[in-house]
């Protein structure tokens, strides 16, 4: 089938395509109507687009937790201990003990 020949003839009943099978217009693709084929449908207000959602969340959530986990966590406690450690250090610094214990040190 060349496109050009179903562009330039918009449909019709000019034979297309290797076999000379016409496909049909746009939205009817087929020459024989389809019979027996039964098909139903459920409206949109019928169906519940949060079955399982809070189950899956729970799921989902912890397995991407878990996958994670050892890449954050042995950081930012490491960084916790750093960051009390120095904390406690600068305190002890600019207290009156650790004065006395530096005082000639600084010259």
């Amino acid at each position: 089938m060349r496109p050009t020949q179903a562009l330039r003839g918009g449909g019709g009943d000019a034979p297309l395509g290797k076999y000379n099978k016409y496909l049909g217009t746009w939205g009817n693709f087929g020459v024989i109507k389809q019979r027996g084929i039964i098909t139903f449908g459920v409206t949109p207000n019928r169906l519940n687009p949060f079955a399982g959602a809070a189950h899956d969340a729970v799921f989902n959530t912890w397995r991407r937790f878990s996958s994670q986990v050892l890449y954050i966590a042995p950081p930012m406690i490491a960084g916790y201990y750093l960051m009390n450690w120095a904390i406690e250090r600068n305190e002890f610094l600019n207290s009156k003990a650790g004065r006395a214990e530096f005082r000639g040190e600084e010259e």
